[in-house]
């Protein structure tokens, strides 16, 4: 029997609370002149454009935004958009779904070979279902759910448009 997707966040929702990770950010952030937001590609890049342009609305920092991409399955690869320096510099890695914690722990990768201030992470959905040493510092909204379960983000025109569980 095929499960029924269920709407878990709408397009407003969402927009709330990107609002709300966007100013998480800017207040733990307060001080800095710069920040790198390094989407997962692709749903992640997504989310980070859409909390960069929160950001600018309310802050001052000089962003400069990136995707990573990655086989999600087999991470053994990480493809960064563009040469970036991170020594010295304060990267936020953003994904839509966080479920293990193995995208975001690989995703990593390329900014272990140089010395960042600070990493940082952002996830609109956090399925708490962690199996690799990695905590998201900015959740918009967190979801128990069985293993068998699973949470879809939809984009549509480069817009979040909604997530689902099923």
């Amino acid at each position: 029997m095929e499960q029924e997707n269920r709407l878990i966040l709408d397009a407003q929702t969402i927009d709330r609370k990107l609002r709300r990770m966007a100013y998480q950010i800017y207040e733990r952030n307060l001080g800095e002149r710069s920040l790198i937001l390094a989407g997962i590609y692709d749903r992640g890049h997504v989310v980070a454009r859409r909390l960069a342009g929160l950001l600018e609305e309310i802050a001052d920092f000089e962003l400069r935004i990136i995707h990573l991409t990655l086989d999600r399955k087999t991470p053994r690869e990480v493809i960064v958009s563009e040469p970036v320096d991170f020594d010295n510099q304060v990267v936020i890695l953003v994904d839509d779904v966080a479920n293990s914690g193995k995208t975001m722990l690989y995703a990593m990768k390329p900014l272990l070979n140089y010395l960042p201030r600070r990493i940082q992470t952002a996830v609109l959905v956090d399925r708490m279902h962690k199996a690799f040493p990695v905590v998201i510092n900015y959740v918009g909204h967190s979801l128990s759910t069985t293993l068998q379960e699973n949470i879809t983000v939809a984009i549509a025109e480069g817009e979040i448009r909604g997530a689902y569980l099923h």
